[in-house]
Parts: C-alpha cells; sequence; structure tokens
C-alpha cells in the first residue's frame, strides 16, 4: 500500500479503464487539476501485488479551510469515488489505509462516494442522494414520442422565440461561464474560478464538451459535459432566470440528448439529486432511472460529522447575502470559498 506518485499514472489509469466501477472521476489526472487550480491536496493510495501491478486504487482529496474545516472526500467536487479493487481484502487495506492517514492528519471525517454498496457494514452510509441516469433510445425519435406531448410542446417554446445552440469545445468556455456564473450567485453558492474549466479542457479534450443556448444574442441556458466509455454526463449546467419563462431550459437538454443518441451514446447521466425535489422531478420527466448513491463515512473517535449542505440552516444568511453581491465580486471571492466545498 503506497500513495500514487506521477510515475503511475498510465498503470493507474489503465486499472481504472479495465474496472467495471471505474468512473472518469477515479482517473490519476484529476490529482493534479485539483492541486493547481483549486490549491487542494490529492493522497491518492494505491495497492500493488508482488511484482508491482496495480490491484487496487482510492483516489482521496485532503479538503482544509477556515469555514469547512478538515477532512478527505473521494471524490470532492463530483458524484463518483470510492475505492476500486481486486478483492474485498484488498479494498479493506485502502480503506484502512485512508483512515490511518485520517487520524494523522486529524481530520473531522473522511467521506467515500460509491455508486454501489461497496464498504457494507463498515461505516455509516447516506443514502439521501441517487443518481439519474437515462437509458439511451436508438433514435431522436424514439426519444421525442417518449417524453410525450407536453414536453414537445415546451421543447418547441423556445424555438418559436428564435433561440439558437452551439454544441462545441473550449471556445464555449467563456460564454458558459458567464451563464454559469449568473447562475450560482442566483442560487447563493460561491462559483468556480473558470481556469478550472479551462483545466478540465487541457487535460480531458476529447471527453468533454460543452452546450450553449443563445437567445437574442445572448448565452442564457448552458450545459459542461463529460462522457467515459458509453455514458455521457453533464457535471454543471446553468440557466439564467429570466429564461425560463420560454422553457429555455427543455430546449438545452433536448438538444444535449440529441447529440448523445447522434454520438453513439448509450446512457446519458443527468447528476445526482434529492428524491422527489425539483431537480430530481425534472429529470425523471425524461426517462431516467435512479441509482442509488451509497455516501460512506469513517468519523474518528471524538470526533463529529458536520453538515456541509447547503440546507444547513447556519449557512442561510451567506447564501441570502451571496445572492446579493455582484457577479465580477463573486468571480473573485467564490473560488477561495467553493474549493473547500465537496
Amino acid at each position: 500500500m503506497s500513495e500514487f506518485s506521477d510515475s503511475d499514472a498510465a498503470a493507474w489509469d489503465s486499472y481504472v479503464d479495465k474496472h467495471p466501477e471505474g468512473t472518469l472521476y477515479h482517473k490519476a489526472d484529476w490529482a493534479g487539476i485539483i492541486q493547481k487550480t483549486l490549491g487542494q491536496t490529492p493522497r491518492y493510495l494505491k495497492a500493488q501485488d508482488s511484482s508491482g501491478k496495480i490491484v487496487g486504487v482510492l483516489p482521496l482529496v485532503n479538503l482544509k479551510s477556515v469555514v469547512f474545516g478538515n477532512f478527505l472526500v473521494s471524490m470532492p467536487y463530483f458524484n463518483y469515488g470510492g475505492v476500486l479493487a481486486d478483492s474485498e481484502e484488498i479494498a479493506s487495506a485502502l480503506v484502512n489505509a485512508s483512515t490511518d492517514i485520517a487520524d494523522k492528519l486529524n481530520v473531522s471525517h473522511v467521506q467515500y462516494r460509491c455508486s454501489s454498496e461497496c464498504m457494507p457494514g463498515a461505516f455509516p452510509v447516506a443514502t439521501h442522494k441517487v443518481n439519474m441516469i437515462l437509458d439511451l433510445p436508438e433514435s431522436q425519435d424514439a426519444l421525442s414520442k417518449s417524453i410525450g406531448s407536453k414536453r414537445r410542446s415546451q421543447i418547441k417554446r423556445p424555438i418559436r422565440e428564435g433561440v439558437s445552440h452551439k454544441i462545441g469545445g473550449k471556445e464555449l468556455v467563456d460564454d458558459f461561464y458567464e451563464v454559469f456564473c449568473i447562475n450560482m450567485r442566483d442560487l447563493g453558492t460561491p462559483v468556480y474560478s473558470k481556469k478550472l474549466f479551462e483545466s478540465i479542457f487541457g487535460i480531458f479534450p476529447e471527453n468533454t464538451k460543452i452546450c450553449v443556448v443563445y437567445w437574442e444574442g445572448k448565452p442564457v441556458s448552458t450545459g459542461f459535459l463529460m462522457h467515459y466509455k458509453d455514458r455521457l454526463e453533464i457535471p454543471w449546467a446553468s440557466t439564467v432566470r429570466y429564461a425560463n419563462r420560454i422553457s429555455v431550459n427543455m430546449y438545452l437538454y433536448w438538444q444535449i440528448l440529441s447529440y448523445a443518441i447522434e454520438t453513439g451514446f448509450k446512457q446519458f447521466d443527468f447528476g445526482r439529486s434529492t428524491v422527489d425535489a425539483g431537480t430530481y422531478k425534472f429529470k425523471k420527466q425524461w426517462g431516467a432511472q435512479t441509482q442509488q448513491c451509497y455516501w460512506y463515512h469513517y468519523v474518528p473517535k471524538g470526533k463529529k460529522l458536520p453538515d456541509l449542505s447547503p440546507d444547513n440552516e447556519s449557512f442561510g444568511l451567506a447564501i441570502k447575502v451571496w445572492q446579493k453581491l455582484p457577479i465580477p465580486i463573486t468571480k473573485i471571492i467564490g473560488p477561495h470559498i467553493v474549493k473547500a466545498i465537496p
């Protein structure tokens, strides 16, 4: 059992690619992106057999801030993480190594974001979140029929209003970021730096796309898209509020799903939601099915698991204040805060 070094990258990624539960967010390159653009410390762990072959990995990041404390997450900022291993014994050894690090760092907790019951009985598990996955039909026509007349009408509304869209690469980062910053401010959520998204394109250019919807010459709705194997995912999506009245969000997702079908993806990942919340119902109307999230927590003796969710009442005033800040100010302050929010 040892920590990851740059020379392990190729073997690490090869292992992730071959593992049935491997995701894009288990890849080695995220360590560099997170360290360089978010200033947090990767503590990636690997297990090797007697010949030096990798037989298990656990990507882990140490997040630290005055406001949110000191803790470890696999993986922060995304919906997927946790241990990948050839056996339960190897998985347990990697988890034990991570708890040893946690004890040495005096963290409040370790969170493992698994998409299966990978650690049953080991630690307390939170199951309040689900990922929403759509098995894509063979054609755009089949998708149109599956969503019903009401949704088809909502998609046509913005078309009558003269909207257009682009699906492209890094050249759309500025338009994406403009909408993203406005939406995050309106939600009361600190915004990532533009450098993060540029870095993702720099490291994963073949896995990354952006879709932007324009209305009256301005970007009003957007999705940041990433794919791995046969699944397309939308880790970030935003729409400016004034465009909601013409159902522009429906048009955005219609174009993205059409692109996914035309490109040959088998599944579309809408991201995580709380069951019966507004975002859950929006995703459900497209035919998405739930995939349970299993977020396991190791809490060292004498520590207490903090509530870092935006629903925590202690964050209420901060959220209200943030919603009133000018966008340029949020772009300056936001990245320093959000880097510690998992």
